[in-house]
């Protein structure tokens, strides 16, 4: 069944509209059992000769029937080492046979079902010390897992086993020793349990030691060089990004500097889309030179957070230029007709990693004629290339740095560079296009949300605003069952599977800024609604204490993953975030306890490791921090309003909570922050003073 796909988006879409009534259960001769599923990454293996299954009862029967251990292969549709893996391995007729005879075959995708995911990912890291995807778990019917790799070659190599050596072996100490796996199991469920029991620590710091120990192991991997923390490979990590700008609100210059200096040698390397906007994954290199070329939602909506608090604490409009081209990308390449934003772009396209995306200068030439010698001096193209004889465009200087040195205008050579991109875009967008994951999740679409919806506050952009409404507006519509429970993901339809408290946190958060940057009420209700089924879904009454999934999700073996700050904000810290936040809007007590009881709850986890736990530092300071009020009043879109509003968005000010009053008086704002409460201003001019006051601009050094 293998096939070969220059246009996997047509494929995946062929699949889906597939005709499957006449097809058996197993999906016959030319398809497997992932042929009925809704997934991208399951559609993608559903032409392997392997039989897989989707997570679900019959899987678990079969292995139990057939006394048959399970390989649970985890991953995404948008994941290189997946598709390599498939390629080599599943698409293999005779890897697909040893599966077929010895194991029962399960797929997942982890975006739309983290629960399994996030524990399966904890063995990982507890048998291995990493993880990654694909993540392949052995395991018994009970789903209790005995190894775990990520990915492995169809043979082996250097000492390195593959499938072919890997899988009869484990079929042979399945039958014969199953008293070895039983032990690897029970010592596995062992160390698992020690997880999810968070034995207390002895040692106990408070908030500053805490911020002191975060910053100083920061400090200790921070690049000075080239940005960023660690050698390779890279990834942008905005959440410390955006803790270093807090802290250098907070009055530590040098957290500001660490973390302008990252944005900037991102937003010049490699990594960084320039020709059509947005981030790539990470960096393979030191220097942000070579991505991964995967776009992921979740990034875009992260990254343009941290750039827009870059310019809302410097007043630097080069950042807005970087949050305006992250925003529109997503616009054009992961909006869906309704509005919603789309998971992901591919790094492949024709079956070769980033090929989308590289020129060579003779095509540059060609397509900018006399602008094409300083385009490619601006953007380092040469003859050799930089990346398998094609060039990664990428700049070394900014704009009027290599224009002092070139002698050149800055604003005519600055038109011609975007004129030269604009006309390179056209020619990309004629090229066959990475796999587009076209699944919408409430998550990373209530992260992208708040992006835009903060975008549009600080930059004045209706078209920002426009984008987040739309999309908030679809996901409480059509991922919403009747019963008001919320739903992961969308694809064609709402899925079966309920969101999960990060989708609930992350979507709550989007609609708070959406309220902020409109003062629209009915987003503040919607997220409040969204807040008490929080309480009511991920708290246990009798403990106290949240879980990541609801009291009516599917249990996993145990109760426990590691959870810390990543790539995106912890659900706990972000939840801990957004209910402060709240509580101080509409005056709920019991809201600001909760928050402060699962800030408790993680005290162990950060006192231990306080640097991966950014998002829940910020929440324990906003808990202690005194909020800086806002009052409104007038006609919600009197112009004067929306005057009134940007001016004070546009600053870096994190314990800001706004207050609206509708009604037909003159457009008003009163600010009231540190036991003073300032005379209401009606124009812009009246308030600049007492914004600089209230949140000064910073000064990078």
């Amino acid at each position: 069944m293998a096939h070969t796909k220059l246009d996997t988006s047509a494929h995946i879409a062929r699949l889906r509209a597939l005709d499957k009534s006449s097809l058996p259960p197993d999906g016959g001769q030319h398809f497997n059992r992932l042929i009925f599923a809704r997934s991208p990454y399951l559609l993608q293996h559903a032409e392997n000769p392997v039989s897989w299954y989707e997570w679900g009862d019959a899987a678990f029967e079969k292995a139990r029937d057939g006394n048959l251990p399970i390989l649970l292969s985890i991953g995404y549709a948008t994941c290189h080492w997946c598709h390599v893996m498939a390629h080599e391995s599943f698409e293999d007729e005779q890897i697909a046979g040893l599966l077929n005879n010895h194991f029962v075959c399960i797929k997942v995708d982890r975006e739309e079902r983290p629960d399994i995911d996030d524990f399966y990912m904890a063995v990982s890291q507890v048998l291995t010390g990493s993880g990654g995807w694909p993540l392949n778990i052995f395991m018994t019917p009970d789903k209790r897992p005995f190894m775990a790799v990520t990915y492995i070659p169809r043979q082996g190599y250097s000492g390195m086993s593959g499938l072919l050596e890997l899988l009869p072996n484990i079929a042979a100490l399945w039958r014969q020793r199953p008293d070895l796996i039983e032990n690897n199991c029970r010592s596995i469920m062992e160390a698992m349990g020690n997880i999810s029991r968070k034995e207390s620590n002895n040692t106990s710091q408070d908030l500053q030691e805490l911020i002191d120990t975060s910053f100083n192991h920061l400090h200790s991997m921070y690049d000075s060089q080239h940005g960023g923390f660690g050698t390779a490979p890279k990834f942008p990590m905005p959440i410390n990004l955006s803790w270093l700008i807090g802290q250098g609100a907070a009055g530590n210059p040098q957290a500001l500097e660490m973390a302008l200096q990252t944005l900037y040698r991102i937003g010049n390397g490699g990594i960084w889309d320039q020709i059509g906007g947005g981030l790539h994954r990470y960096a393979v290199d030191r220097e942000w030179l070579v991505p991964h070329f995967e776009k992921m939602l979740y990034d875009q909506a992260m990254f343009g957070l941290t750039v827009l608090e870059a310019s809302q604490a410097t007043g630097d409009d080069s950042w807005l230029v970087m949050a305006e081209n992250i925003f529109g990308f997503v616009m054009r390449e992961l909006t869906s007709p309704e509005g919603a934003f789309y998971a992901a772009v591919d790094a492949d396209s024709e079956g070769i990693e980033g090929k989308y995306y590289v020129w060579d200068r003779r095509e540059i030439e060609e397509c900018l004629g006399t602008d094409a010698p300083l385009f490619c001096r601006f953007y380092r193209v040469t003859n050799e290339g930089n990346f398998e004889g094609r060039t990664i465009l990428n700049a070394m200087f900014k704009l009027d740095e290599f224009c002092a040195r070139e002698g050149l205008d800055p604003e005519e050579t600055g038109k011609r560079l975007e004129r030269g991109r604009l006309l390179l875009l056209e020619r990309r967008e004629q090229r066959i296009r990475p796999f587009r994951d076209e699944k919408i999740i409430t998550s990373w679409n209530g992260l992208m949300i708040a992006a835009l919806a903060r975008g549009g506050a600080v930059t004045g952009s209706s078209i920002f605003m426009e984008s987040a409404i739309r999309a908030a507006s679809f996901l409480l519509e059509r991922l919403c069952r009747k019963d008001g429970r919320l739903l992961r993901s969308f694809l064609g339809e709402a899925s079966d599977v309920p969101a999960f408290l990060e989708d609930y946190a992350f979507l709550a958060f989007g609609l708070l800024e959406l309220f902020e940057a409109t003062l629209d009420k009915a987003w503040l209700e919607h997220a409040l609604q969204l807040a008490d089924q929080i309480l009511e879904l991920f708290l246990d009454p009798s403990s106290g204490r949240f879980s990541k999934t609801g009291r009516d999700a599917e249990p996993m073996p145990l109760a426990a993953s590691l959870e810390h700050d990543g790539v995106m904000p912890s659900a706990f810290s972000l939840t801990a975030q957004t209910l402060i936040r709240l509580a101080r809007c509409v005056g709920r007590q019991d809201l600001l306890n909760h928050a402060r009881r699962l800030l408790e709850d993680c005290n162990d986890d950060v006192q231990r490791q306080p640097a991966i736990h950014l998002g829940s530092l910020h929440a324990m300071a906003l808990l202690e921090s005194e909020p800086v009020e806002a009052y409104f009043s007038g006609p919600r879109e009197h112009p004067v309003i929306q005057q009134l509003l940007n001016t004070l968005k546009s600053r870096y000010c994190p314990s800001l909570t706004l207050f609206f009053e509708a009604n037909d008086s003159p457009p008003a704002l009163s600010i009231c922050a540190w036991g003073t409460c300032y005379p209401s201003v009606y124009n812009t001019s009246d308030l600049e003073p007492i914004v600089e006051r209230v949140a000064p601009r910073l000064k990078p050094s």
